[in-house]
């Protein structure tokens, strides 16, 4: 078969006034095949054409019928499933060679009369605008502090444009752990972004009450930095598909360095926390031309935090 690099090979050598038949030989190809691109003066890419026609006999049609039952029935079926059933019920009539036509039939049939697929719009992240938070358990790491098993949460936050990341340790997803966590990354960055969402977490909305209605801290939080409060739907983990999508590349960037640091044990919680801090430094390296666009449209910090714990009003006696 002709490729089109050897016909701009041949009309390469046309143009520099080079015989039919010399061209032809360098480039690979028969004189009259040569002769045939010289005059339609096109790629062979640019003159084939789709096959509409079979080349042999489909092996499935007189087994089809029960095949599309089966998949109507239970479309999560895969072909080799299919495959094997057909070749147990009907022995010697199916070769091996001949699962990737059942392949092939299969994926025609799904895209044409499966069921329907669930419909995902790409996100338009704009600079300076969304960031996402949300806990994540560590536990799965296998951390260990002086020797003891070291069980704690993650407050992990995540600018949608740049992906820009922080976190730190946590023990509950509480509010004490959301409020300072936010601030925390909001103080790092130097300005405020304009919409802050989360999902149907129970430290910023009222779980007696309906879902959409924020606690009165949480409220306060958010007034006191300026924040547009957002929730993603219950049971719609996608809308906030950035800041899970960290989650999972930040353990597995997390398990490697610890791989290679050849240990999960460290002195203490402070130990920890600043090896957590210099792998987060690694992980938004890449990300600073993207995060000086955001930095840019960031509004300004107010002039203080806000107290991330709580208050108690304890009555002291005389045993107490």
């Amino acid at each position: 078969m002709v490729t089109d690099q050897q016909v701009r090979r041949l009309m390469s050598y046309l143009r520099q006034s080079r015989p039919l038949a010399v061209a032809a030989a360098k480039s690979g190809m028969d004189e009259k095949t040569a002769r045939k691109y010289r005059r339609i003066g096109k790629l062979p890419s640019e003159t084939s054409r789709p096959r509409s026609w079979r080349t042999r006999p489909d092996p499935f049609a007189e087994v089809w019928a029960e095949v599309e039952t089966q998949l109507r029935a239970q479309p999560g079926l895969q072909a080799k499933t299919l495959f094997a059933d057909l070749q147990r019920r009907y022995p010697g009539r199916f070769g091996d060679g001949q699962l990737r036509t059942l392949q092939r039939r299969l994926k025609a049939w799904r895209a044409l009369c499966g069921p329907h697929k669930e419909v995902f719009f790409p996100q338009i992240h704009t600079p300076g605008v969304l960031c996402q938070s949300d806990f994540t358990c560590m536990n799965a790491l296998d951390i260990t502090l002086a020797g003891q098993p070291f069980d704690h949460l993650l407050y992990h936050f995540v600018l949608t444009y740049s992906n820009w990341e922080t976190g730190q340790v946590c023990f509950s997803e509480s509010f004490e752990s959301l409020s300072a966590g936010l601030q925390q990354a909001l103080w790092m960055l130097g300005g405020v972004p304009q919409v802050h969402q989360t999902d149907q977490m129970t430290a910023a909305l009222h779980p007696l009450q309906s879902r959409d209605v924020f606690t009165d801290r949480y409220q306060a939080l958010l007034r006191h930095y300026g924040l547009e409060g957002r929730t993603t739907q219950v049971a719609r983990p996608n809308e906030n598909g950035d800041i899970e999508q960290r989650h999972h590349r930040f353990k597995q960037a997390l398990d490697q360095a610890l791989m290679l640091r050849g240990s999960r044990d460290f002195s203490s919680r402070e130990a920890y926390q600043s090896y957590l801090c210099q792998l987060f430094v690694q992980l938004n390296a890449p990300r600073q031309s993207l995060l000086s666009q955001e930095q840019a449209q960031l509004r300004p910090l107010p002039a203080q935090r806000v107290e991330a714990y709580k208050r108690l009003q304890v009555k002291v006696g005389p045993y107490t």
